[in-house]
């Protein structure tokens, strides 16, 4: 099987300069560079550049996947939207870390799937988990959970350690949280136990005359600073901070992250118990899904054999006609007739369905491959 590897990186809170595309030109010529993206797919060879050099000098997230199993996203946020120690509560293994680098706080997620899994494209995956980034930004923790969930899964912490604080909203992921928890391969049965300690999500709806309410509370150099920032700096980070301050002030006590007091044993045998009732249940519904198909499958054919009472001797003669062409599209349709008409005579309505057989397969003994459908269909 061939090689594939995808890589691509997305600057959000900046565009890149023209002299920092001609450095990520100078190791790539084949790439698609834009003032905000680098992308490169490779079905053979490597690529040159270090990605978390990258992401510390030029990129705000970055994803990788290969056709062997890895799948990787990294997020960068400035430590004033994700403080380092909160981070560090969830990350700090191998399938998920956190570095500060240049001032700069980077989340890195790592999934390894031994089997190699399903064959996926790259093209558009970033895009789908891009906005985890400004969630985090707003102050959604659920990212950073499900990060701590990836290293529970991977076996990498004790299964006598507490659970960091559970997040609002585990159990109504947004979409990118969605589809995060798919690209990290987050078992469903960990995820759904470990939602049931976590409140439910906050309404985050804006409401102008309550935000301008409550900006006005702030000082007015507090105020003429952000704006200058927002002006002169371009500095869109500001905003995502002023309305996590917002939020957090905003939100009801007690709708933060919650300490449940489980284990990471717990966890997982709660996990092994819901998993083994869930394929129960799935199974017993599989079964009446089949019994009730077979129902209607058995009344169709009740149906089908009522129709053909009285044209049993139309039939025998069909079935000559057919036999007589030497086809197998013929061949096959007279076995189907003798089906029926078996199935008639064991209702009693369908004759001398045996001494009838018998004959006709006297009579056509050398068509040796109308023989053999008629012993594969035991008749």
């Amino acid at each position: 099987m061939s090689e594939y590897q995808y890589y691509e990186f997305q600057a959000i809170d900046r565009p890149l300069t023209a002299a920092e595309m001609g450095e990520l030109r100078a190791v790539s010529t084949r790439a698609r560079i834009t003032p905000t993206s680098f992308v490169n797919e490779y079905a053979w060879g490597d690529f040159k550049g270090q990605p978390d050099v990258w992401m510390e000098r030029y990129f705000d997230a970055f994803l990788y996947l290969a056709n062997w199993g890895t799948h990787i996203l990294k997020l960068r946020l400035p430590p004033r939207l994700l403080n380092p120690a909160t981070a560090l509560a969830y990350f700090g293994s191998d399938s998920a870390f956190v570095n500060v680098k240049s001032g700069k706080v980077i989340l890195s997620f790592s999934s390894d799937d031994e089997d190699g899994g399903e064959w996926v494209e790259g093209e558009g995956q970033l895009s789908s988990l891009i906005s985890v980034r400004a969630e985090l930004a707003r102050g959604d923790l659920r990212a950073l959970y499900l990060g701590w969930l990836l290293r529970v899964q991977a076996g990498e912490i004790d299964s006598k350690e507490a659970e960091p604080p559970v997040p609002p909203g585990l159990g109504q992921l947004s979409a990118s949280l969605d589809s995060l928890a798919d690209f990290l391969r987050i078992d469903g049965d960990l995820l759904h136990v470990a939602a049931k300690a976590s409140s439910p999500l906050p309404d985050l709806a804006l409401d102008r005359d309550e935000f301008l309410a409550w900006v006005g509370t702030l000082a007015t150099a507090e105020k003429d600073e952000l704006i200058t920032k927002l002006v002169v700096e371009s500095d869109q980070a500001a905003i995502a901070e002023l309305l996590q301050r917002f939020l957090r002030q905003r939100s009801a006590a007690g709708a933060g992250p919650v300490t449940s007091g489980r284990t990471v044993g717990q966890l997982l045998a709660a996990a092994a118990a819901h998993a083994r009732q869930r394929k129960r249940i799935e199974a017993e519904k599989q079964t009446a899904e089949k019994m009730r198909r077979e129902r209607e499958a058995a009344a169709a054919r009740e149906k089908h054999l009522d129709s053909l009472v009285g044209r049993e001797a139309r039939l025998w003669a069909e079935i000559e006609t057919l036999v007589a062409t030497a086809q197998a599209a013929g061949y096959d349709q007279a076995v189907r007739q003798l089906v029926d008409l078996r199935d008639l005579a064991a209702r009693g309505k369908g004759g001398d369905f045996r001494l009838r057989l018998a004959s006709l397969r006297q009579a056509h003994a050398r068509k040796s491959a109308f023989i053999k459908r008629l012993d594969k269909a035991g008749l």
